[in-house]
């Protein structure tokens, strides 16, 4: 009997939850920088292990490109809510706050980008790679050339 109660509540607070301000979901502005920062790093793991390959620094690997790929997809999607307002610093330059038009654009791009570096991951094809690997780094610079501190 108790639990469709404790279901019901548990599925009311997650509704709650969820519409909630990117700004709300982290405790400390530091926490939505180490969020962001944490995601970005994550993903220039896995793009510098395609670019590798890419360049023909370590042996292309059908295999291990499309694990990379997916990864970067994945966690493409993640840092943007750690630019709520509010979250304000880090490397983070001001203007990411005043041109959220362009800003939200180019995490679309990079979005967009690494769903068609999976693509190509999974072509099989190195020359194929090579071009999405670029487009992924070309949106990433893009973006930082804007709207990150060195």
């Amino acid at each position: 009997m108790k639990s469709p109660a404790l279901f019901a509540l548990a599925a009311a607070c997650t509704a709650l939850w969820l519409p909630m301000p990117a700004a709300a979901q982290f405790a400390k502005t530091e926490d939505a920088i180490k969020y962001r920062q944490s995601a970005m790093f994550i993903q220039s793991q896995h793009l510098a292990r395609l670019g590798a390959m890419a360049n023909g620094r370590v042996p292309f690997d059908a295999t291990a490109a499309v694990v990379n790929a997916e990864v970067i997809a994945q966690i493409s999607k993640l840092p943007w809510s750690g630019f709520g307002p509010g979250t304000e610093g880090g490397k983070a330059k001001p203007e990411i706050w005043k041109e959220q038009a362009k800003f939200k654009e180019l995490g679309d791009r990079l979005v967009t980008e690494s769903d068609k570096l999976v693509v190509a991951a999974k072509s099989g094809n190195l020359d194929t790679l090579k071009a999405a690997v670029g487009a992924v780094g070309e949106t990433c610079k893009a973006c930082h050339d804007t709207f990150r501190s060195r």
